[in-house]
């Protein structure tokens, strides 16, 4: 429902970011992202399907896997025995990641030996606390210290009192140690993994700090994400029990459990990393036009995901608007 208003003004903000990337000598917008990567903007596009190829026979089977456990839950006239899954049936508006999905797809048997939302619910762990949690990872690891001013300036929770964008966001306000976050945090798993991801950007941001201004960034947008999705992946049973959010760590026998639940987060979302840029680098070249902006969008989710609308959609809808990075104007490659 927000997305349709936009798509007049997407079509002209097209135009004038394209614009603007001319003028400094790139061909679109998109051939100015993929010149961040050390290659010409053409290599990395290849590069980018080389990858993809490497782990979409895992997303496969992920896949094949998912959509039978789910065709055995609501039957043929559904989801297929064949062919893509509808996409409101992940568990995830944009279907980018499946782990809500995990209870009715896990095998028998496959808990993963502990919930981390309910670990945080009944130790009362608060949002602030929460944060201690991810600093004191990366102190443990010899980092000085966040500043006393991130505390007092970022934003945790969210505001009674006005909206705000909620979308979870590292800052690094004076290229020097002015480090913040701006989340509205819950006391659940996925946010305390996000925690870790977002202050990854912030230890990040302050060890470039010494550097000449043009040094003082990375050394190329995936290279921020990589950071903070690698600290994600340190959130082990065996980390959580010696902070003593859980007793014990479950034995061997609750592996399948943990690494199916990681795969619906990680796995499941390769594909949905990869289109969103496919998406916009076509639309920036001109390959998409605006009277394709919907339908285009719609193959590449076919294409890379396998999984196809609930609903009949047309040229009245413009659902990539409703992903943030879309009309916040976000690279996106750098999460694939």
């Amino acid at each position: 429902s927000i997305a349709p208003p936009m798509r007049s003004e997407y079509q002209r903000f097209v135009e004038l970011s394209n614009k603007g990337a001319r003028e400094l000598g790139f061909a679109d917008t998109g051939a100015m992202w993929r010149s961040k990567y050390d290659m010409p903007p053409a290599a990395f596009a290849v590069e980018v399907d080389r990858l993809w190829g490497q782990v979409r026979p895992l997303y496969d089977q992920l896949h094949c896997y998912v959509r039978r456990r789910l065709n055995q839950k609501y039957g043929d006239a559904v989801v297929p025995a064949s062919g893509p899954i509808p996409a409101h049936l992940l568990g995830n508006m944009w279907a980018q990641a499946w782990s809500n999905i995990y209870d009715q797809v896990a095998p028998a048997g496959a808990d993963p030996g502990f919930d981390l939302d309910a670990a945080l619910k009944a130790k009362g762990v608060d949002a602030k606390q929460m944060v201690k949690y991810g600093e004191n990872f990366f102190t443990s690891l010899g980092f000085a210290p966040l500043p006393e001013t991130f505390w007092e300036r970022s934003q945790f929770t969210k505001p009674r009192d006005r909206e705000v964008v909620c979308h979870a966001s590292a800052w690094d306000i004076d290229q020097v140690d002015d480090l913040r976050i701006k989340m509205c945090i819950e006391s659940t798993g996925e946010d305390f993994r996000t925690i870790h991801h977002e202050l990854g950007h912030n230890f990040y941001q302050r060890a470039y700090n010494h550097q000449p201004p043009l040094f003082r960034d990375s050394a190329n947008d995936g290279f921020h994400e990589g950071i903070g999705d690698t600290i994600a992946l340190s959130i082990t049973p065996r980390y959580l029990k010696g902070l003593g959010l859980i007793a014990a760590e479950p034995d061997a026998s609750k592996d399948t459990g943990l690494l199916l639940r990681m795969a619906l987060d990680k796995i499941a979302f390769l594909p949905f990393g990869l289109l969103i840029d496919q998406w916009r680098w076509k639309v920036f070249s001109g390959e998409i036009t605006p009277a394709n902006y919907n339908a285009a969008w719609w193959d590449l989710k076919l294409k890379y995901q396998g999984v196809v609308p609930p609903v009949e959609r047309s040229e009245a809808d413009f659902d990539p608007g409703a992903k943030y990075h879309v009309p916040g104007n976000t690279p996106y490659t750098r999460y694939f």
